[in-house]
This record gives structure tokens, C-alpha cells and sequence, in this order.
């Protein structure tokens, strides 16, 4: 294939800003951040193409989750290692439940821009360009906030590597021992008030850990249990950043996106003959799509065959965000169409995008009742088609915030204001995060015991 990560550029794209008002400096922040080190490695990301593969054959779970826009202001280290921390906890709950390794994915360390679904916002009668994400504009509602700032792709590297580099300590450094993850996991169990619901997960995790110790089994002798391996990834939006880190890796002579180990395209910007696709067809990291409304099969095959035309094991995820409401009509004809061409692919949940709403408040939330629901129908409705329901995607935050109405701690629509700190869609927040891991983990273990009486019966 002959590509070039400047391709992009002679194609339509959406959802990329056009209005920055000195070309010549974006350009110029652009040649800057090619000379400016990887923040991943092309081996990384390959090591994350072989653990998505063995997710594709039904042999590991992905779990991906993160902030549904990273910000400046939010920057710090207790709110990288608490979602760091919840994503642990969750891995381990579904780890156990699955019996299966949990590929571990962050929306992190690069998830700034995002799609808007209006180029402009009216205020109390003032009308300014929208809010894109901290890599581009301020949230602030001024003229002067909202210009497209090049200047912004540079912090918003320096804070992805200063990010990346905290990950990195907190994976490898003991802080994942099982053991802590362990006993987080427990004190969420005791403050629940569904408590009792967990606790018999809870018991098999902390009965298993005991048997590992008394032969044995613990951090100091075996490694593995106080190191985790842990990925980044984000939605390949802002191109212009995309391409400046897009190098060729030394090993293998392949192009590799080292802003993330895996990126996805975005419901918006799918258009096969677009931009986006162009730009990821071209890169040899793990690719995402998002799979919604609107999606046909012809296009979902084209997609996939453009993107992975050997058909790699672990290339492609198909990540579908239909909504509670729009999953049983939606999912099985793709589903069916995929498993009738034989292609390869990860099937994960995206049960977020699709579920919010608007309060009478002005909030934007997402009720837990309709994002678990989702997952449920994805995993009957893959079942049924005789595909593996393999992943979950998640936006949530170790942050005590109030963004999504529901779950054990019965956040309503009145308390929604009290620690509404989003900069963009509202997440789930550390205690309802986890809930949904343990629910998620009942589903799956649900599903097993059918599969195998299913098998039995056969």
C-alpha cells in the first residue's frame, strides 16, 4: 500500500476545526510535535494487537474506559491514579466472573477533542463557536476562550506524557498489587448499600487470593501479581496531531500512531471515504469503530475490509453504542452480517453515547438503568448470534462527581448540581463504575452457565 499520513488532508473532513485563525502557527506547532519524542512504542501497541486478538477468539475480555474529554484544569495525579485505581478494581471483578485475562485499555492520556453536534452554542442570547475539547479551545464562554489555540496541542502532549509516565509507575511499581486492588474492591462491597448483592463475588476473589498465599502465590514470588500491563487509547479526531505523531517504527518499516497504542473512529466520522478512515487505514495500531444508528451492514463490511484487509486477529473493534432503546434492532443484523463473512473482530459495549439525555434541569445525564440495560442486550443479542460479546467501554472517573442519575447510591435528578465537574458528556463516577462491573459480572457468568447447559444439550 502506497500511504502517507498526509493523505488525510487532500480528503473531506469532519469534525476537524478550520477556523484557527494563523495557519502558518498551527503549521508551525505541527512541525514542532514531529520532532518531539513517542509517547508509546510501535511494540507496545503490537503487544496490545495480540492481546485483542485472543479477545477475538473468545479467550479474554477488554475492558476500556475512561474521561469522556480529558482537561487542563482537572490535570493531577490523585485523579489519574483513582480512575487507574477503578479500572483495576473492575478488571478484577470481571476477571473472576469471565474466568478470563481482562485486557485493560484507558481512555486516557489523549482523549481531548470531541465531535460536537453543533459548530455553535447560544448563551442568554450570545452566540459563540462550541466548546471542542481542551487540545483546540476553553470551556470558558468568552470570545476570546473559544478561538482554536494551537499552543493547546502542546500541552496537551507534555500532559499526555506526564500522564503517561504516572500509568506507567503505577502498572509496573507494585501499587496494582492484587492484594490492594483486593482490598479497595472490598471496602466499596462494605459501603454499598447493595452490599449483600457483591458480596458472594467478593468472598470467591478474597477465598482464591488465600488459597494463592498459603502455597505460596503472592507478589514477592510471583511478579506478575503486583504489575499489570496497561494501554491508552482515544478517538483519532484532530488529525493535524495525529500525523505529527505518526512514525516509522525501526523494526518492522510500518507506520505507527505513537500519540496512543489504540485509536478509534468516531459515530460521526466513519465515512469510508473520508478523512478518518484514510488517515487510520494507514496505521498499524489496533482501530476501534464505533458501530451505531444509522449503521448498514454493506458499509459496516466495508469499513472493516478498508481497515483490515488481511484480516488480522485483533486489528479491529467494533464498538456498538445503539442505546437501550435501539440495540435490538440495531446490533443483530450487523452482528449476523460479521459472523457470515468470517471476519475478525472484538465486539465491545459502548452503553453511554447512546443513553443521554437532558433533565428538565438543563443537566446532560445518563441514566445507570439504561446503560446497564444496553450491556445486558449486547450480550444476549451476541449470544444469540452465535458471536462473543467481548469488551465494555465505559466514560466514568475515580471522582466522587454527580453526572449520571441512578445506581446504589440513587444520585437523582436534584443532585445532579452538587459535583457536576464534566467538561463535556456526564461519567460515571468511581462507586457506580464498579456497581456496573459487578452486574456486568453477573450477566457474563449468567451467560457461561447457559452456553455450557446449551453445550450439554447439543
Amino acid at each position: 500500500m502506497t500511504w502517507h499520513p498526509s493523505d488525510w488532508r487532500n480528503l473531506p473532513a469532519k469534525h476537524i476545526p478550520q477556523d484557527y485563525p494563523d495557519a502558518a502557527a498551527l503549521a508551525a506547532v505541527e512541525t514542532r510535535l514531529r520532532s518531539y519524542p513517542p509517547l508509546v512504542f510501535a511494540g507496545e501497541a503490537r503487544r496490545l494487537k495480540t492481546r485483542l486478538a485472543e479477545v477475538a477468539a473468545g479467550k479474554a475480555f477488554l475492558l476500556q474506559g475512561g474521561d469522556c474529554a480529558e482537561s487542563f484544569k482537572e490535570f493531577h495525579p490523585d485523579n489519574i491514579r483513582d480512575t487507574f485505581r477503578v479500572i483495576l478494581q473492575m478488571a478484577v471483578v470481571l476477571t473472576f466472573a469471565a474466568a478470563k485475562p481482562v485486557v485493560k485499555v484507558g481512555r486516557i492520556a489523549g482523549q481531548f477533542g470531541k465531535p460536537r453536534s453543533e459548530p455553535i452554542e447560544t448563551i442568554d442570547g450570545v452566540t459563540l463557536p462550541s466548546y471542542r475539547g481542551d487540545n483546540i479551545n476553553g470551556m470558558e464562554f468568552t470570545p476570546e476562550s473559544r478561538i482554536p489555540d494551537p499552543e493547546r496541542l502542546i500541552q496537551a502532549y507534555s500532559q499526555s506524557a506526564a500522564t503517561l509516565n504516572l500509568l506507567r509507575a503505577f502498572s509496573q511499581g507494585g501499587y496494582a498489587s492484587l492484594a490492594n486492588v483486593q482490598r479497595w474492591m472490598l471496602g466499596f462491597v462494605d459501603r454499598s448499600p447493595q452490599g449483600e448483592r457483591y458480596q458472594k463475588l467478593a468472598d470467591q476473589i478474597s477465598a482464591s487470593l488465600r488459597f494463592m498465599e498459603a502455597v505460596g502465590l503472592n507478589a514477592e514470588s510471583v511478579p506478575q501479581m503486583s504489575q499489570v500491563e496497561f494501554y491508552t487509547s482515544h478517538e483519532a479526531l484532530l488529525l493535524g496531531y495525529e500525523e505529527a505523531m505518526t512514525r516509522i517504527d525501526s523494526t518492522s518499516g510500518d507506520w505507527y500512531d505513537t500519540s496512543a497504542h489504540m485509536l478509534w473512529i468516531g459515530h460521526r466520522t466513519r465515512q469510508i471515504d473520508h478523512a478518518h478512515v484514510n488517515f487510520c487505514k494507514g496505521v498499524k495500531n489496533p482501530i476501534g469503530i464505533k458501530c451505531g444508528p444509522g449503521m448498514e451492514t454493506d458499509e459496516l463490511l466495508r469499513l472493516i475490509d478498508t481497515l483490515n484487509p488481511a484480516d488480522e486477529p485483533g486489528r479491529i473493534t467494533l464498538i456498538s453504542r445503539f442505546g437501550s432503546e435501539g440495540v435490538k434492532a440495531g446490533l443483530p443484523p450487523l452482528a449476523r452480517a460479521v459472523k457470515k463473512s468470517g471476519r475478525t473482530v472484538v465486539w465491545s459495549c459502548d452503553p453511554m453515547h447512546g443513553n443521554t439525555l437532558k433533565t428538565g434541569t438543563g443537566f446532560k445525564t445518563r441514566p445507570v438503568d439504561r446503560i446497564l440495560s444496553e450491556v445486558r442486550q449486547f450480550i444476549d443479542v451476541l449470544s444469540a448470534e452465535g458471536c462473543y460479546p467481548g469488551g465494555v467501554h465505559f466514560e466514568m472517573t475515580g471522582q466522587n462527581v454527580t453526572e449520571c442519575i441512578g445506581g446504589a447510591q440513587a444520585i437523582s435528578e436534584e443532585d445532579l448540581s452538587s459535583r457536576y465537574h464534566t467538561h463535556c458528556d456526564p461519567r460515571l463516577n468511581g462507586e457506580q463504575a464498579l456497581e456496573l462491573a459487578f452486574l456486568v459480572a453477573e450477566k457474563l457468568q449468567a451467560a457461561e452457565v447457559e452456553a455450557a447447559t446449551a453445550r450439554k444439550a447439543g
